[in-house]
C-alpha cells in the first residue's frame, strides 16, 4: 500500500486523515468539501450530483437533504441508504480534489463505535464497498484513538501503554463511547460500548436559550420546525462556538465570546449565538429533560462511576480523552474525581485523533505484515534449532545438578523403603515403580520450582545469541528490539532468590518450556522401557544403587540377576538399617551425577537429544511468535 486513509465518519461531523507509506509525519488532516471538519450531511441534487459538508445543508437545488444518521445506523435499516449516499459523496470530492487517485494503491481505515459487534461492523464496511471505495476496513473509534496517543509526538506516550490498563472516552455528539484497553486489546464489559450523551446536547441547549428572545425566537423556531437542514446548522454553528470557548476558558471569561449566524429561509434572520460562565452552567450543571432531569455533569460521572464497577481488571493507569468537548476543562476533573490515580491526556486537535489514529492504524498494519513474515521466515529456519542443540548438553547437566538430590530425598528414599518394609515383593518391581514416582513428582509445583533456575540459566547464553538475529529484525520494522529479546522477560536479576515460575517467565507460553523438558528428562533418568534395573544409562543408575547396597549387606561381590526376582523375607530386607541410605546419599548422589556425565560421552542418546532439540526449538519459535504479538495493535 502506498497511501493510508483513516475515515472518521462521525454523526454530527466527520473527517478524513491520510498518511503516505514510509512517512514520520503526522497524518495530514484532508479538507472534504472546503473543511478539515465538515458536517455529516448530504444533499442529493436533481442533477444526480451529491454534494456534502455545510453547503449540504442549505442547497437550494437539494431533492433530498439528510444529516446526523448514523447515531440510527443500529436501530433504522433504512439509515444504511443515507451512509452509503453521504460515503460516495465524500468519495467523490476526494477524486475531484485529487486527494485520492483512482485505481491508486490505498486503503481506507473506516471507524465504528467500540460497541458494535463483528456482524454490524461487517455490514458498515459492504456500505462503503458498494459506494465504490478502495479496500475497507472496519476499526474501534476508541481503538484508533489509543493508536493516535501512541504514535502523537505531543503526547510522547509511547508504545509501553500496550502494557498498562487505559481507558479511552471518545465524547462524541450523539454518544460518549468508553473502550478498556489492557495490554493493547480491547477488554470487553457490561457497560463497554455507547452512552447516549454527546456534545449535540450541549448544541441544543445553546440553541434554545438563544432563540428565546420571543419576537425572533419565534420566527426561528417555525423555521427550524419546517427545515431540518437549518435547525442541524445552526446547532454545528453553536457547536463551534461552545468549542472555541473551551478550548480557551480563562480567555473568553474576559472577552465576549459569540458568533450571528445569517439564515436564509424564507427572507433573512439573524441568530446571535453567545457563550459565557452563565451558559457553560447552564449546559452542565442544571437538570434538562433531553437528560432524564440530569445534568450533563451527573450523567456523564454516573457512567464513569457505572464503568468503573464493572472493571474486573486493574484500574486505568491512562485515561485518554478524545472528541471535540474534551477540550472542556471541566471534563478531566469529572474523570479525575472517579479515576484520582489515572493520567489524564488529550491531544492538540481531539476531534481529529480518530481520524489520524486509523490512518496510523493503516500503516501499523502493513508493517506488521511485513514484521510477521520476517518473523515466520526466522522461525521456519534452522537458526534456532542449530543454537539449541549447541547447547544442549548444558541443559542436562544444569538439570541433573539440581534434581539428583531431591529425586533421592523425596522419591528414592520412599521407594526403597517400601521394599525394605515389604510393600514391594520383588527388587525387580522397583524400577516400574521407581519410574513412576519421580514421573509424579517431577510434575509437581516443586520440582517445577527447582529447573527454574538451571533452564534460566541455560537460556541465557541461548538469548544472547538469538539476539543477534532477531535485533536487526527489530530496527529494520522500527520495534524495540527487546520486543523479541528471551533476556527481556527473565524478570529475577538475583537468581539465588527462591522465586515463582510465573515470575522469571513472565510470558505464559515460555513456561512451556518446563513441561517439555520435565518430559524428557523423566525419560532420561527412568530410562522409559519398563525394562527392570538396567545397570546401563541413567534408568539404571539409581536402581543399582538400591541393588548395590544388598550386595553390601549379603557380602556378595557381584549382583545375581537371580536376586532380582526374589521375594525377599522381610527379615533379610531389615538387614539393611534404615538410615543407610541416608548416610550414603552424598556419595551416591555424586556417583549419579558421574555416571551421567560418563554416560552421556559414552551411550549418548542422540534420539532424545533430536526430540530435546525440536521440542524446545518449537517452544523458542512460538515464544518468539506471541512475543512478536506483543508490539501489535490488535487490529479487528
Amino acid at each position: 500500500m502506498d497511501r493510508f486513509f483513516g475515515f472518521d465518519l462521525g454523526d454530527a461531523e466527520s473527517a478524513v486523515s491520510r498518511l503516505e507509506k514510509g512517512s514520520l509525519d503526522t497524518p495530514e488532516v484532508i479538507s472534504v468539501a472546503g473543511a478539515r471538519s465538515f458536517i455529516t450531511a448530504y444533499a442529493s441534487l436533481a442533477s444526480g450530483e451529491i454534494q456534502v459538508g455545510e453547503r449540504a445543508c442549505y442547497s437550494e437545488n437539494a431533492i433530498k437533504r439528510k444529516l446526523r444518521f448514523k447515531s440510527r445506523f443500529l436501530k433504522d435499516e433504512s439509515v444504511s441508504a443515507d451512509i452509503k449516499s453521504f460515503a460516495a459523496g465524500v468519495l467523490g470530492e476526494l477524486y475531484g480534489s485529487g486527494d485520492l487517485v483512482k485505481n491508486e494503491d490505498c486503503c481506507f481505515y473506516v471507524g465504528c463505535p467500540a460497541g458494535w459487534n463483528k456482524h454490524d461492523r461487517e455490514r458498515y464496511r459492504d456500505i462503503f464497498v458498494r459506494a465504490g471505495y478502495p479496500p475497507v476496513r472496519i476499526i474501534s473509534e476508541s481503538r484508533a484513538a489509543m493508536v493516535s496517543a501512541c504514535q502523537s509526538k505531543h503526547l510522547q506516550v509511547g508504545y509501553d501503554i500496550l502494557s498498562k490498563p487505559v481507558l479511552v472516552v471518545d465524547i462524541g455528539s450523539s454518544t460518549t463511547d468508553f473502550a478498556y484497553i489492557m495490554g493493547g486489546k480491547e477488554v470487553e464489559m457490561q457497560t463497554a460500548g455507547e452512552v447516549y450523551l454527546g456534545g449535540g446536547i450541549m448544541d441544543e441547549i445553546i440553541l434554545e436559550e438563544s432563540i428565546k428572545e420571543p419576537l425572533l425566537g419565534k420566527s426561528l423556531k417555525e423555521i427550524f420546525k419546517e427545515s431540518e437542514p437549518w435547525h442541524s446548522y445552526c446547532e454545528f454553528a453553536a457547536r463551534r462556538l461552545k468549542e472555541k470557548y473551551f478550548t480557551d476558558e480563562d480567555y473568553w471569561k474576559e472577552n465576549e465570546c459569540s458568533d450571528t449566524i445569517i439564515v436564509r429561509y424564507k427572507g433573512k434572520h439573524k441568530l446571535k449565538l453567545q457563550m459565557d460562565e452563565k451558559m457553560v452552567k447552564k449546559v452542565l450543571e442544571e437538570p434538562n429533560d433531553k437528560l432524564g432531569k440530569k445534568s450533563f455533569h451527573q450523567v456523564f460521572t454516573d457512567s464513569l462511576k457505572e464503568l468503573k464497577k464493572n472493571i474486573t481488571g486493574a484500574e486505568p493507569e491512562l485515561l485518554f480523552l478524545t472528541g471535540g468537548v474534551s477540550k472542556l476543562g471541566a471534563i478531566r476533573g469529572w474523570c479525575q474525581e472517579v479515576f484520582p490515580n489515572a493520567i489524564i491526556i488529550t491531544g492538540m486537535e481531539p476531534e481529529f485523533s480518530v481520524s489520524r489514529g486509523l490512518a496510523w492504524t493503516g500503516r501499523i498494519d502493513e508493517e506488521l505484515r511485513e514484521f510477521r513474515a520476517d518473523i515466520q521466515e526466522f522461525v521456519a529456519g534452522d537458526i534456532v534449532e542449530t543454537i539449541v542443540d549447541k547447547h544442549i548438553e548444558d541443559l542436562y547437566k544444569e538439570a541433573i545438578d539440581v534434581l539428583v538430590e531431591p529425586i533421592l530425598t523425596k522419591v528414592a528414599m520412599p521407594v526403597f523403603q517400601k521394599w525394605r518394609n515389604g510393600e514391594i515383593a520383588k527388587l525387580a518391581d522397583t524400577d516400574a515403580i521407581m519410574e513412576h514416582e519421580i514421573e509424579t513428582w517431577m510434575r509437581t509445583e516443586e520440582a517445577r520450582e527447582l529447573l527454574v533456575k538451571p533452564i534460566t540459566n541455560w537460556l541465557r547464553p541461548i538469548a544472547n545469541e538469538l539476539e543477534d538475529h532477531t535485533v536487526p529484525i527489530c530496527v529494520k520494522h522500527n520495534v524495540p528490539y527487546t520486543a523479541l529479546s528471551l533476556n527481556s522477560y527473565f524478570a529475577a536479576t538475583d537468581l539465588d532468590i527462591k522465586i515463582d515460575v510465573k515470575d522469571v517467565f513472565a510470558v505464559e507460553e515460555i513456561t512451556l518450556l518446563i513441561d517439555s523438558i520435565i518430559s524428557i528428562i523423566v525419560g532420561l533418568i527412568c530410562g522409559g522401557s519398563g525394562v527392570a534395573l538396567l545397570l546401563e544409562g541413567p534408568g539404571g543408575i539409581i536402581a543399582g544403587i538400591i541393588a548395590s547396597l544388598i550386595i553390601l549387606v549379603l557380602g556378595k561381590e557381584k549382583m545375581e540377576g537371580a536376586i532380582l526376582q526374589m521375594d525377599l523375607p522381610k527379615t533379610m530386607r531389615k538387614l539393611v538399617p534404615k538410615n543407610t541410605f541416608q548416610t550414603r546419599k552424598e556419595s551416591i548422589s555424586a556417583e549419579i551425577k558421574k555416571n551421567f556425565y560418563e554416560n552421556m560421552e559414552k551411550v549418548k542418546n542422540d534420539d532424545i537429544s533430536r526430540r530435546m532439540v525440536d521440542e524446545i526449538s518449537q517452544q523458542i519459535d512460538q515464544c518468539l511468535t506471541k512475543m512478536a504479538e506483543v508490539v501489535e495493535i490488535p487490529l479487528g
